[in-house]
């Protein structure tokens, strides 16, 4: 079975529904570490009782990002990584990080990319007056929120929805969509070509 790492800088909503999909056999992988730059993140807590590796890598500890990623790659040739699931990891990746692992990153957005990209993704949909928002898991590549489009699904903004509310069916929609697309991914059914993204 092939060793995913899931980096996190947060509360580890995504992180969790990673690892309870892969415990269900949504798809088959072994979920053998967690990578997080923030000491304070609720997700390793969630690490801790899953009893899953963690790499606390904070990037203050080292003197250039060139230093921190690097330090990364150690942990992840240590752990025989092949996959890379970003769940809220706030950190941009370097375009030779990416390069290293190239369509073998995965992030999840809470938004229909290319709408509202960034941090602030469900904020500014709501702030917007959209009907319409969604999720989009996607390879990463060198620019943010840019990279080849795996899934996407779409969720409606009700006249009565609140910014909480919103941000409750974003997040549900994402632990749905993201262990689809990591299944999809692990068994080789992903074909990119060029922006698009085949499902074979």
């Amino acid at each position: 079975m092939k060793n995913i790492a899931v980096f996190a800088s947060g509360r580890g909503s995504n992180f969790s529904a990673i690892v309870s999909a892969a415990k269900k056999g949504i798809f088959k992988a072994n979920i053998s570490l967690l990578v997080c730059d923030n000491p304070k993140a609720k997700v390793l807590g969630r690490a801790k009782k899953a009893n899953i590796k963690i790499a606390l890598v904070k990037r203050q500890d080292f003197p250039s990002k060139e230093k921190f990623e690097a330090e990364i790659i150690k942990r992840l040739k240590k752990e025989k990584i092949e996959l890379i699931a970003l769940a809220g990891f706030m950190r941009i990746l370097s375009p030779g990080f990416v390069h290293k692992y190239k369509n073998r990153i995965l992030n999840i957005h809470p938004a229909l990319l290319p709408s509202y990209k960034g941090a602030q993704a469900i904020k500014d949909a709501f702030d917007y007056g959209a009907k319409v928002t969604g999720v989009t898991v996607h390879f990463v590549d060198e620019k943010t929120d840019h990279g080849p489009i795996i899934l996407q699904e779409a969720v409606k903004i009700e006249k009565t929805d609140t910014f909480k509310s919103l941000e409750e069916k974003i997040h549900k929609a994402e632990h749905k969509l993201y262990p689809e697309a990591i299944r999809l991914c692990l068994e080789g059914r992903l074909e990119v070509r060029g922006r698009k993204v085949k499902i074979i």
